[in-house]
């Protein structure tokens, strides 16, 4: 027997939010939301991009996820004030993507930091015993510079980072890797820019990327809603609402964690 009617995930458009720096928990958020997408059968995915980016292996993991599921599901990215660096990477998964004309977005390449306090630790009088297994067991130490092997480690690194990176763009957005690189230099632009390079599709809002979302599934775009899928509050601020708003603080928090925890990690990251 045949249902005369579709499931009412069948007639809305999912919408993912990737906000924040993108670290282990975004990408354990939105591959969950993906599995969510495929398994209810959305016809359509908006992913709302304001990120300036994060961690390489978990854009990655995002990209090849939003990859796969575009073979089944009709994916429009809508980058909001900033989709920098690996937020742009992510937002290569999508079949078209919508940008604001002020919308932050480039910074495509990779760095990488370490903190160097040794003369600090000479005037304190603080010093280090190391023993290690091999002499590029503590590369980006805190407590000494760089060695010139070291730094080419790291740029070898780095440089296989980013072709990946650069790749990745020319592939998606049908471009050669020649003119990817021509403004693949780290710079910062804007979405009126990024059209231009053909690094996306068009220039709208959010509303605009629901709509043409809608079209590519072959729904009405007057009448069709969107579901966003997020991760459940906690049930005390579920219960306790507004009066328990500690966003502010809390975004700092994670910024501060990212911060340490990605000390040394080659980052696909804009840093204003």
């Amino acid at each position: 027997m045949i249902w005369p009617f579709k499931p009412r995930y069948r007639k809305q458009i999912a919408r993912i939010e990737i906000t924040g720096a993108i670290a282990g928990e975004t990408r354990k958020r939105v591959l969950e939301a993906l599995k969510t997408v495929e398994e209810r059968k959305f016809p359509a995915l908006l992913l709302r991009i304001d990120s300036p980016g994060g961690t390489v292996g978990d854009s990655q993991e995002i990209y090849s996820a939003l990859k796969r599921l575009r073979e089944k599901v009709k994916i429009v990215a809508s980058f909001g004030n900033i989709s920098a660096s690996g937020g742009v990477y992510i937002g290569m998964g999508a079949e078209h993507i919508v940008a604001n004309p002020g919308t932050i977005t480039g910074s495509i390449g990779v760095i990488i930091r370490g903190n160097n306090i040794e003369r600090l630790l000479e005037k304190v009088g603080v010093s280090f015993e190391v023993i290690k297994s091999g002499p590029y067991k503590d590369i980006l130490a805190f407590d000494r510079g760089l060695t010139h092997p070291e730094q080419q480690i790291l740029q070898d690194l780095i440089d296989t980072s980013y072709q990946q990176f650069v790749e990745t763009v020319a592939e998606a957005r049908k471009l050669a890797v020649e003119k990817v690189k021509s403004f693949a230099d780290g710079r910062v632009f804007t979405g009126q820019q990024a059209l231009e390079l053909g690094l996306v599709d068009r220039l709208g809002t959010e509303e605009d990327a629901r709509r043409l979302a809608a079209e590519l599934a072959g729904l009405d775009p007057e009448k069709t809603e969107s579901c966003t899928l997020e991760k459940a509050k906690p049930f005390l601020n579920r219960v306790l609402g507004s009066s328990l708003d500690t966003s502010g603080l809390w975004a700092y928090k994670n910024l501060l964690d990212f911060e340490l925890s990605t000390n040394g990690v080659p980052l696909w990251m804009y840093r204003p």
